[in-house]
């Protein structure tokens, strides 16, 4: 019974780990595809408070990519097919960690380069 009691246990460790989204893997994709449009990334991020983005980034990103669909900006159109993509919809939970964590009353400073 010990043994299967710590494979439970170990598996919903390492489940849990890897569920939770990581900033630095946020920094990575915002530098990756979204820096090319928004060039002040450091001041972009902060531009926004932890409770808009909150409001942009939930159901996963739901909201952000909406406003890039709709935006008539060359650059915005350009971003259309990452939006729809699976790889936003995976990734949004990192974007989230990251622009939380560097959000304009965070006190953070993020290095996107």
């Amino acid at each position: 019974m010990s043994k299967f009691l710590i494979f439970i246990l170990s598996i919903s460790i390492f489940a849990s780990v890897t569920l939770n989204a990581a900033v630095y893997k946020g920094q990575k994709e915002f530098v990756k595809k979204c820096v090319k449009c928004h060039k002040a990334g450091q001041v972009f991020v902060s531009t926004k408070k932890k409770r808009e983005w909150n409001v942009f980034m939930k159901n996963k990103g739901e909201k952000l990519a909406e406003i890039h669909m709709e935006s008539k900006d060359e650059a915005a159109e350009a971003s259309r097919e990452y939006f729809q993509s699976r790889a936003f919809t995976k990734n949004s939970k990192h974007l989230k960690d990251f622009l939380f964590e560097y959000a304009g009353d965070s006190g953070n400073v993020p290095a996107c380069n």
